[in-house]
Parts: C-alpha cells; structure tokens; sequence
C-alpha cells in the first residue's frame, strides 16, 4: 500500500471525488500512471514560467497553468471543479508534504500556485 494511501482514505474515502479515483486508477496500467505523471508536470512547468518570469498570478499565463492543473486532475482522478481546486491550493500551502513539492522545483513556488489558483 502506497505510504499515503491510508491517510487518504481516512481523510476522502466518503467523498465523490474518492470513489470516482479509485475507479479511475483501478484500471490504469504503469503507462497511464506515467502519462498522468506528463500531464501534472506539464501543468507545474507552466507555473514554474509563469512565477520564474514574475508574472502576476492572474496574468494570461498563469491562469493557462492553472487550467492546465485542473484538467490534468480532470482527466486523469476525478471531476476538479474551481472550489474543489481551490481545496486543494489550501493544502498545498498548509500541508508541508504539497509544499515541499513545488518548494523542490522553486522557491516560493507553492504560494504562487496557491494564488493563482485563488485569483481565477
């Protein structure tokens, strides 16, 4: 079991969003993993450019990134609406572990992804 597989279903595991990934990623093979993988770093590359060229969070750019983040979750776990995106911006500030993450790619990046995300 993935080392926060647990913490999920104890967290999500009574929500819409839960059910419908796990249906999802039931059938997915290593390759699926991998193109979902392409699609969230492609979404983060696009905030990487957008924050490393100072642009601001509701520039054209940034809103791309944001889009780009919400559809790569679309297609790939379960239906992201703006709200439910906007949950998980809150965590990606709150929750060390999100933070790290895009705190590994650049620095002050997790904020920005949080803004941006608020800001559309």
């Amino acid at each position: 079991m993935d080392q926060y597989e647990e913490e999920v279903k104890e967290r999500w595991s009574d929500t819409d969003a839960y059910r419908q990934s796990k249906s999802r990623t039931s059938k997915y093979s290593h390759v699926d993993f991998q193109a979902a993988k392409i699609d969230q770093e492609g979404a983060v590359e696009l905030f990487v450019n957008a924050y490393g060229n100072s642009l601001p969070v509701d520039s054209p750019e940034a809103q791309r990134a944001v889009l780009a983040h919400r559809n790569a979750i679309t297609k790939w776990f379960y239906d992201c609406s703006i709200d439910m995106q906007k949950n998980l911006a809150l965590m990606y500030i709150a929750d060390e572990r999100f933070k790290k993450y895009y705190e590994s790619r650049v620095r002050g990046l997790a904020q920005y992804v949080h803004d941006a995300i608020m800001a559309q």
